[in-house]
């Protein structure tokens, strides 16, 4: 039996008390976590646009500075798109955490080793680029200190969760992108959002 985190455990433990938090969850799993843990008008899955989801988080934590801001993705999607860690460092967004799922693999094309199976370091990079609260989360604790720190709004934090590489049920957010932009959007500026 693995060691590692259950990745919809460690997804439910961090939007348990969410309040008002916006999630950007990435490309695959992360999506399906984040749905998984129960759909939210604060909650924007990406259905593409790999490499995406940090820039979207920062761009909302800019955009949204009084309002706390969660990137959930996968470890395939944040080395696509690595080079978001300096300008996130540059720009330091207090109210802006990132949590990368790390399987180790890229879940969506066959479960083929990331780079992160052979030794690449996605906290470490993150320190290296300028993010102070950057840590390697390998235990329940751990993750509870993080979201400790995210919460108090020092930011940006970064984590990196190694998690069980399983394969689980998809738990798929609704797939229209006009719904999903249009309620994100009218949940941000705290107008009733739209319904099925």
């Amino acid at each position: 039996m693995s060691n590692l985190l259950k990745r919809r455990a460690v997804v439910r433990q961090l939007l348990r008390d969410r309040g008002e938090m916006l999630v950007v969850g990435g490309l695959g799993a992360p999506a399906w976590d984040i749905t998984a843990a129960g759909d939210h008008d604060n909650n924007f899955p990406l259905w593409g646009a790999m490499g995406g989801a940090a820039m979207i988080g920062l761009g909302l934590a800019l955009a949204q500075p009084n309002r706390r801001v969660m990137v959930i993705t996968g470890d395939g999607e944040m080395l696509m798109g690595i080079g978001s860690l300096a300008t996130i460092a540059a720009q330091r967004p207090r109210n802006l955490a990132i949590v990368v799922l790390d399987n180790e693999r890229y879940g969506e094309t066959g479960q083929q080793l990331t780079h992160t199976g052979l030794g690449t370091d996605l906290s470490g990079m993150a320190r290296a680029a300028g993010i102070t609260h950057a840590v390697l989360v390998r235990k329940p604790r751990e993750l509870a200190d993080f979201q400790a720190i995210a919460a108090k709004g020092s930011g940006p934090a970064f984590a990196q969760v190694k998690v069980d590489p399983e394969k689980l049920p998809l738990v798929l957010p609704p797939r229209e992108a006009s719904y999903l932009k249009n309620r994100f959007r009218l949940s941000v500026l705290g107008k009733t959002a739209l319904h099925d």
